[in-house]
């Protein structure tokens, strides 16, 4: 007789079978949404995490950003704080950072120049503490500091924020820097400083996959941080990338089969993006050059995504922010669902770090030498920005909702004073043709074909300055990004 082990382990494999299967006829959806002129034809794919994307601002001070702002009624603001330092780059790495391990003078001076800036950013807006509405700090590697330094980063934090009002402080880390006593103390510390939420860069359980991603961490490392974490008490969100060189559409489905059993809170996904969305050019480019034999397509990602859903709903994962999964919905990220969701004001701190304040957005400078001179000289790290005009106001207030959970009438009418029943009627109109959007009374909202194509359906709300890939890429049908461009 087969052992039961044996047939539990058949019986998982006949299901990820029939999941692949039905996984494909997404790519029925693709085609009809090429058709459609909703699908680029050409180039790979392009987040809408932005509007407008990162990319694509104009020069900006401090100056010009603060200068007819002021607080929200609240006094509440969500705060991001960001460490760029790492062991080493990963090749789906797009932003500027330092690399290697003796850099303890250079950390040392980015605190200082860290802490000076948040006391320039405090003046500057008239205020002697922030009140916090949620903290995320990110890099980099937020963790990859000493532990003294990492005091000094979390008393700096502690000494200027108002954590009253505070429903969740997340760190955005590696798996290395948890293990260990040294990594055994630092959750401690992060633990006892009010963090409460740990967001784990896990990206693979293949190790042959994390060692083309130039990963230093393993499975086994990674799966014990994840416990080392919930031993403190804290919860875990961990994340994976798709679409990477080398993954199969068979071993990334058993992979998010045993992230599942992992027992984790939250589950986030991300497909591999290859040209720049931020300060730098990730190495992934040349990866794909050196080895195309080794590169997922497009079709292909397409299975790998539905796949990841369908497991993740299998294992009571539900969607609650787009691209996050989650078991209960009071594990999501309260920094990404004030500021994508609510458009709640944000401030941003360190290299490439943003602020997005009502109206207007801001980047830090992504250049070291000049984030510590602007600094030295009194002024915030700013170099770019957008006081977005009412019309840009418009899109901004509809393309982040609708990308991340639902764009709001009420939200709308808050961000731009405009009922949203008046605007963009005959793009909304073509998109339910399309079934990718329902609205009611209250809210915009994805359909479930819409929500897995979200990226493409938000960026019909782009004005035609901001659209990522050339027009004649998209093919001339009623969705083509250039038509019914007014709102």
């Amino acid at each position: 007789m087969l052992s039961t082990a044996f047939r539990h382990e058949s019986h998982e494999l006949q299901e990820s079978h029939e999941l692949i299967e039905y996984a494909k006829t997404r790519l029925e959806d693709l085609e009809r949404l090429r058709n459609l002129g909703l699908v680029c034809r050409k180039g790979d794919f392009f987040p809408s995490v932005h509007y407008p994307p990162i990319t694509m601002y104009p020069p900006m001070t401090d100056d010009e950003l603060l200068a007819s702002y002021t607080m929200p009624e609240d006094g509440r603001l969500d705060v991001y704080a960001h460490i760029p330092f790492c062991r080493q780059r990963c090749v789906f790495c797009h932003y500027p950072l330092k690399l290697g391990i003796n850099q303890g003078d250079e950390k040392d001076r980015y605190l200082s120049a860290f802490e000076k800036e948040m006391d320039i950013y405090m003046s500057k807006l008239g205020i002697d503490r922030i009140i916090a509405r949620s903290i995320l700090v990110g890099g980099g590697t937020p963790t990859y500091l000493s532990l003294k330094q990492q005091k000094r980063f979390l008393d700096m934090m502690a000494n200027r924020i108002d954590m009253s009002t505070c429903r969740q402080y997340t760190f955005d880390v590696d798996p290395n820097t948890l293990l260990g006593e040294e990594g055994r103390e630092r959750l401690r510390m992060l633990r006892d400083y009010g963090t409460d939420r740990l967001t784990i860069g896990i990206q693979s359980l293949d190790d042959e996959i994390l060692r083309l991603m130039n990963r230093h961490h393993n499975a086994a490392q990674a799966i014990e941080s994840i416990e080392e974490t919930h031993k403190v008490g804290m919860t875990v969100n961990i994340e994976f990338i798709f679409g990477f060189p080398g993954q199969t559409i068979e071993g990334w489905a058993d992979m998010i089969e045993r992230a599942c059993q992992l027992d984790v809170e939250e589950i986030q996904l991300y497909r591999l993006k290859i040209d720049a969305y931020g300060d730098y050019q990730g190495p992934v480019k040349k990866l794909i050059t050196k080895r195309p034999d080794l590169v997922p397509t497009i079709e292909q990602t397409v299975i790998m995504k539905q796949v990841a859903i369908d497991i993740l709903a299998r294992h009571g994962y539900t969607e609650n922010l787009r691209r996050v999964f989650s078991k209960e919905y009071k594990h999501h990220s309260r920094y990404a669902h004030n500021q994508c969701c609510r458009l709640l004001d944000q401030i941003g701190f360190g290299l490439t770090a943003f602020s997005s304040l009502r109206d207007r957005f801001a980047l830090n400078t992504q250049h070291f030498d000049e984030y510590y001179s602007l600094i030295e000289s009194g002024h915030l790290p700013i170099n770019r920005g957008i006081i977005r005009s009412p019309e840009e106001q418009m899109r901004w207030a509809i393309i982040l909702p609708l990308k991340n959970r639902s764009a709001r009438k009420s939200d709308f009418l808050r961000a731009t004073g405009k009922p949203m029943e008046h605007y963009f009627r005959a793009k909304i109109a073509k998109l339910q043709d399309a079934g990718l959007v329902v609205e009611d009374e209250e809210r915009l909202v994805l359909t479930k074909l819409g929500a897995f194509f979200a990226d493409e359906v938000v960026q019909q709300f782009q004005h035609p300055d901001y659209i990522h890939y050339p027009v004649d890429h998209y093919d001339a049908g009623p969705l083509h990004p250039c038509n019914d461009c007014a709102p």
